[in-house]
């Protein structure tokens, strides 16, 4: 399954590809996405470059999946706006396609990848190296939305697990129902 990840932003937004095939999570692409080409004023242009680039990286790799980075709420709130209207080019140029789109907190990915909620850009970076077994670092961005994407290899798969137990019903021993068991 091709797993794609978005780290929006509104001057970068990485992307990175991932292949997961059981256990194995294979690299298949990422880059960026930029608008710093554009003036800072022009947002609708910006927003119109990360929707049709967006577009473009589904076109070209074909996922099945994507997951996407939850906007968090900064000092700033003009910037926290700004990053917010980047997130929904990118999630509305993912459904416009007809994937399914998956959200994670930055914390849920740093905890996934690096094992520990506030690791940094670099430990991020190293472990994405690591556990795709790249031959250099990727680019902050990329390495974010690879991080993204082997997320969702990890989460997603353990979450189609539960749902499935959960359509089992009383067909098994250990049922929870609102967070008790039975």
């Amino acid at each position: 399954m091709h797993i794609l990840g978005i780290d929006p932003g509104l001057q970068i937004t990485g992307f990175g590809v991932v292949d997961m095939d059981g256990p194995q999570l294979r690299y298949v692409a990422s880059g960026t996405i930029k608008t710093t080409h554009l003036d800072k004023k022009d947002l609708p242009g910006r927003l119109k470059v990360l929707f049709d680039g967006v577009r473009e990286v589904v076109q070209r790799y074909q996922p099945e999946v994507a997951s996407v980075e939850i906007v968090f709420v900064n000092v700033n709130p003009q910037a926290t706006l700004l990053l917010g209207q980047a997130r929904g080019a990118c999630v509305t140029a993912l459904v416009s396609t007809d994937l399914a789109v998956a959200e994670y907190t930055a914390l849920q990915m740093k905890k996934a990848v690096a094992g520990y909620g506030k690791a940094g850009k670099a430990e991020v970076q190293q472990m994405v190296m690591r556990l795709l077994k790249l031959p250099s670092l990727p680019g902050k961005d990329a390495a974010d939305a690879l991080g993204l994407a082997i997320t969702h290899a990890h989460v997603g798969t353990a979450m189609a697990r539960l749902a499935l137990a959960s359509e089992a019903g009383g067909k098994m021993g250990g049922n929870y129902r609102a967070g008790r068991s039975r």
